[in-house]
C-alpha cells in the first residue's frame, strides 16, 4: 500500500515563511506579488504529514517539467515511518488551521485526515472547478470520471483533487449465491434488505453459516451512517439528527440480527461466512483477497443507501489549494502533473488514468498466462475473462465518496455499543450520540 508522506521538517517552514511568505497577509491579493527566487524561480510551498520518497521524485520530476517552478515540500513529521502520538493528529490540524487562517499556509496542502468540510465552510481552500474546466493540459476522457465526479458530489465542488484510490466492496460465496432460493441485487440492496435476504440465506445455508463475521454491531451501524453521512450530519450548520427515528430504527434492526445470529461479532469458522467486507489497496488485491476467501468468489457492491452505490472510494491522497495563495495557477499545474499518465504510474493503488488501471490488469493476465501469478499462500490460479470483466465493472462502478468527521466515528461506536450489549435503549443510546456529535460540532 502506498505510503502517505515525505521529506523535509519545520525548519524549512521558517525558511519558506521568509522567502516564499512574506507579503502573505498584509492586505489584499492583488496588491501583493508572487513569492519568486533571486534566480527568477516561482515558489510553490506543499504541506505533507510525513516524509516518503515518492514526493521526492514527484518533487523532481515536477521541476524537470516546469524549470521556472521552485517547488518547496513542507512536512509535519520529520522522518518516514515516524509513529503518530496521541494528540499528533490534533496538533497537525491546529497548525494546519492557523496557517490558512493567517494566509502563511503553503499553497497547497494535502488534506487527508484534516477537516475539509470546515475549510471549506469557512473559504479557506480554492474551489477548482473553473481552474479544471478552463485547463486544456488533461485529457479528461482518459480519467475515472465516476471518482471525479464523486469527489466533486461530496465536497459541493472541486476543492479538493483525490491523486488515486481504494475500494471497499462486498465478496460473496459464488456457490451459496447461485443456489439460493432469494436473488440479490447487490445494485440496489441497502442494509434492511440485505439483512432480511441474508436471514433467508442463513436458514438455508444451515445454523452455523452467518452473513458477516467478526464485525461488531456497533461498526455495522457505524457503516450505515457512512453511507447515509450527510443525512445525520450538516457540518455547515453544525446539526445532527441521531435522535430521529430512522436512526433508532437502524440501531434496532441491527440489533435484532445479532440476535438471531444472522451476524456475529465473533470470528467464523473458515467457510462459514456468506460475505466479507475487503478493502482493496491494488489491482492485483481485486483477485487476491476473493479467491482466500472462496473457491467461487463473487465481487458484489456493498448494501448502500437507495439512489446511492455500493462501491465506496477511499481517497490515498488529496490536495487542496489555498484560497489566499498568490501562486494558484502554478499550484493547479502540479494538481494537473500528480494526474498525469507518468505520475499515475508510480502509486500502487487504483489510479485516476484509465490506462494505468487497465495495463495494471492486462499485467494480471498476462501473468495468470505464463503462471507467474500466485496467491499469497504460493497457489497459481487461472480465472475466467468475465471475472476480470467484473473487476472492470466494480472500478467504474465505484462512486461513494463521503468526506466523514473521523472523529465522530468513535462517538457512535462508544455510545451505542451498551445499546448492543442489553445495558441501554436504543432511544437512549441514540440522545447520547446526539448530545455528543452536537457538542463536538459546536465547539
Amino acid at each position: 500500500m502506498l505510503k502517505k508522506k515525505l521529506w523535509t521538517m519545520f525548519i524549512v517552514m521558517t525558511m519558506i515563511a521568509t522567502t516564499a511568505c512574506s507579503s502573505r497577509g498584509s492586505g489584499e491579493e492583488e496588491s501583493q506579488e508572487k513569492p519568486v527566487k533571486a534566480d527568477g524561480k516561482t515558489v510553490i510551498t506543499l504541506t505533507i504529514q510525513q516524509p516518503d520518497g515518492f514526493y521526492q521524485t514527484v518533487e523532481k520530476k515536477f521541476e524537470e517539467k516546469y524549470p521556472d517552478i521552485d517547488l518547496q515540500i513542507i512536512s509535519y513529521k520529520k522522518n518516514a515511518g515516524e509513529e503518530w502520538a496521541a494528540g499528533d493528529i490534533e496538533k497537525h490540524q491546529k497548525t494546519t488551521n492557523a496557517a490558512l487562517l493567517s494566509g502563511k499556509g503553503a499553497d497547497i496542502i494535502e488534506v487527508g485526515g484534516l477537516p475539509l468540510k470546515e475549510y471549506i465552510n469557512k473559504k479557506l481552500v480554492l474551489n477548482m472547478k473553473d481552474l479544471w474546466e478552463k485547463d486544456n493540459i488533461l485529457n479528461k476522457n482518459d480519467l475515472q470520471k465516476n471518482v471525479l465526479e464523486a469527489t466533486k458530489k461530496a465536497n459541493g465542488g472541486l476543492y479538493a483533487m483525490p491523486y488515486g484510490f481504494y475500494l471497499t466492496a462486498f465478496v460473496g460465496d459464488g456457490d451459496i449465491l447461485a443456489n439460493a432460493s432469494v436473488k440479490m441485487d447487490d445494485k440496489s440492496w441497502d442494509w434492511k434488505e440485505f439483512g432480511e435476504q441474508s436471514r433467508t440465506m442463513k436458514q438455508q445455508a444451515g445454523k452455523n453459516r452467518f452473513a458477516l463475521a467478526g464485525t461488531p454491531p456497533e461498526r455495522i451501524l457505524y457503516e450505515t451512517v457512512f453511507d447515509r453521512f450527510s443525512q445525520f450530519v450538516d457540518s455547515g450548520a453544525k446539526t445532527s439528527n441521531f435522535d430521529s427515528p430512522e436512526f433508532v430504527e437502524t440501531m434496532q434492526q441491527i440489533k435484532k440480527l445479532y440476535d438471531e445470529k444472522v451476524m456475529t461479532a465473533n470470528q467464523a469458522e473458515e467457510g462459514k461466512q456468506l460475505f466479507h467486507n475487503a478493502h482493496f489497496y491494488s489491482m492485483a488485491d481485486l483477485i487476491e483477497i476473493p479467491h482466500q476467501l472462496f473457491l467461487n468468489p463473487k465481487l458484489l457492491q456493498k448494501p448502500h443507501a437507495k439512489g446511492q452505490n455500493g462501491v465506496a472510494i477511499t481517497p490515498s491522497f488529496e490536495f487542496a489549494i489555498s484560497a489566499k495563495s498568490l501562486v494558484k495557477e502554478e499550484a493547479w499545474k502540479f494538481v494537473t502533473f500528480l494526474l498525469s499518465e507518468d505520475v499515475q504510474s508510480l502509486q500502487d493503488g487504483f489510479s485516476l488514468q484509465k490506462s494505468v488501471n487497465e495495463k495494471k490488469l492486462n499485467d494480471i493476465k498476462e501473468q495468470m498466462k505464463n503462471g507467474t501469478f500466485k496467491l499469497t499462500n504460493g497457489k497459481a490460479i487461472k480465472v475466467p475473462n468475465e471475472e476480470f470483466a467484473q473487476i472492470q465493472q466494480i472500478i467504474d462502478a465505484a462512486d461513494h465518496y463521503e468526506n466523514y468527521d473521523p472523529k465522530i466515528v468513535p462517538m457512535i461506536e462508544e455510545e451505542a455499543k451498551p445499546f448492543f450489549n442489553g445495558q441501554k435503549s436504543a432511544e437512549k443510546a441514540a440522545k447520547l450520540i446526539q448530545n455528543r456529535v452536537t457538542t463536538y460540532l459546536n465547539e
